[in-house]
């Protein structure tokens, strides 16, 4: 017998590769990921089950969200048997205490910074779902982030001719206004694949989009309404006399739309119909506006630094205050939230305000003395943390340092974070802390 044969060892092994390869956590089994998610707090937690079905399912079945609410409820107080509530109510009373700390850490909590160069040109506008943000602006790029991590996950490329005017996303697209032209972007794909033929109007201001229509407000008084499955131009709307400046969807398909006289119109998306104008007492220009689905609030602010507010339901305004001495830029306030509303403007305060009087909950801006830089993920720049300021609204904001408070082009309102963008093209994302 050769010996050789029967010395000689197992085959060497191929699959050194995948003991050096990093575990996925859909390796992970269910238990392992609970483990996981019991070291989590209340807001973390509701945060996980947003990532995926999967996360949601895990955080369900283990009941962990209920035993977190009992425990926030025995510090907070409150008289809810989970054990015998139906699932909607305990639900309901979970997105009201997340909402509660969410409001707490705005009006009153600690605030750090955390900034880094997004854009090599100046950013104007952004938008937030789902953790992530999309940021755009003179360049010819936008660029998606993850808002906890500052890294860099797509970018999407914008066709030679024209310039980037307005931009939305949802879970598997991305849909721009560049120039008079509708552009659709794959969220997994760079470059455009979708372009219509250039729209035979005036100079438009701003666009809003819920699939499958995409609005877009211009400066003869009217909005074009584009349809993305039959790829045409499909219906004109008269709105207003002036430019329509900003534009916002209402659940019941109603159309909200600024101009550049102060006024906010209202028409059927499904008949094309006027239905109401509202009249500020400020005429000066409308620059942003958004609604409030769950109070039927719609807000506003304006060129000359006032905000407004309107009970759709009663077409009554509610308040109007001077909230800046200037340009507003951006009003927003988180998803489901009848509490806070973040404005920012061309002075650089990031201004906290009650939606319900108008008041003013609190003023921040950048605590320049205090920084810590580390390299993130992101391969474009290093990320900078700094402290944020809560100074008072009777303060003399005129004397303070720009550098302290870069002017805001656009903001997005998350769980306990304002994200704000910046001429200079750099982003930062406010956190609240309890």
């Amino acid at each position: 017998m050769d010996r050789s044969i029967s010395t000689a060892g197992p085959p060497p092994s191929n699959n050194r590769r995948n003991v050096s390869s990093p575990t996925r956590i859909q390796a992970l089994s269910d238990d392992t990921i609970c483990i996981v998610f019991s070291f989590l707090d209340f807001i973390q937690l509701i945060r996980c089950t947003a990532v995926c079905k999967s996360w949601s399912r895990v955080i369900d079945k283990s009941k962990l969200l209920q035993i977190l609410y009992r425990k926030q409820k025995g510090i907070f107080g409150g008289d809810l048997d989970i054990s015998t509530s139906s699932e909607r109510t305990w639900r309901s009373k979970l997105q009201d205490l997340a909402i509660s700390q969410h409001r707490s850490s705005l009006h009153a909590g600690s605030v750090d910074i955390y900034q880094w160069k997004g854009h090599s040109d100046g950013i104007d506008k952004c938008k937030m779902k789902m953790g992530l943000v999309l940021t755009g602006g003179s360049g010819k790029v936008m660029r998606l982030w993850s808002v906890e991590r500052y890294k860099c996950l797509a970018e999407y490329y914008l066709p030679q001719t024209g310039s980037l005017i307005d931009f939305n996303f949802d879970e598997s697209k991305v849909v721009g206004l560049v120039g008079n032209n509708i552009c659709l972007w794959r969220r997994n794909e760079r470059r455009s694949i979708f372009s219509s033929q250039k729209g035979q109007f005036p100079k438009s201001y701003c666009m809003c989009y819920v699939d499958p229509e995409a609005v877009v407000g211009c400066e003869d008084g009217r909005v074009r309404v584009f349809d993305m499955y039959g790829r045409k131009w499909s219906r004109i709307i008269k709105m207003h006399s002036g430019p329509v400046t900003c534009l916002s969807f209402s659940d019941d398909q109603l159309l909200i739309g600024g101009s550049s006289f102060g006024h906010i119109s209202l028409s059927d998306l499904s008949s094309d119909q006027q239905v109401a104008t509202l009249k500020n007492n400020d005429f000066a220009d409308l620059t942003t506006l958004c609604y409030n689905s769950r109070s039927h609030i719609v807000f506003s602010g304006s060129r000359s630094g006032r905000a407004s507010s309107w009970d759709l339901r009663m077409m009554k305004q509610l308040w109007e205050v001077r909230a800046s001495p200037n340009f507003i830029s951006s009003i927003q306030h988180m998803r489901d939230d009848t509490s806070i509303l973040a404005v920012g403007g061309i002075d650089g305060v990031l201004r906290l305000v009650d939606q319900q009087n108008g008041d003013f909950l609190s003023n921040c801006i950048i605590y320049e003395s205090s920084r810590k830089s580390y390299r993130s993920e992101t391969s474009h720049s290093t990320v900078t943390r700094k402290k944020g300021l809560r100074v008072s609204e009777d303060a003399r904001f005129d004397l303070m340092p720009r550098i302290s408070r870069p002017s805001i082009s656009c903001l997005a309102v998350g769980m306990q974070k304002v994200v704000t963008t910046h001429a200079d093209g750099y982003i930062r994302v406010w956190k609240f802390s309890k």
